[in-house]
């Protein structure tokens, strides 16, 4: 399964990712994108946050939940 991770040291917060998978990651008050529910990638794509992605953060990584 393709875990999504966000690398918070080049989050820049934009929200790109949130608006397209708000089940997977929300902008917290630190300004910075997290994982909310890593099992929320079966109800958007993933892909396409991470790949829209301004600073490349955003990866899926093979593992478990």
């Amino acid at each position: 399964m393709l875990i999504p991770k966000v690398d918070e040291e080049l989050c820049i917060g934009c929200g790109n990712c949130e608006s397209l998978c708000p089940n997977v990651f929300k902008v917290e008050e630190d300004q910075k994108s997290h994982v909310i529910d890593p099992k929320g990638c079966s109800e958007c794509n993933c892909q396409e946050a991470a790949d829209s992605c301004p600073v490349s953060a955003i990866t899926l990584e093979e593992g478990e939940i």
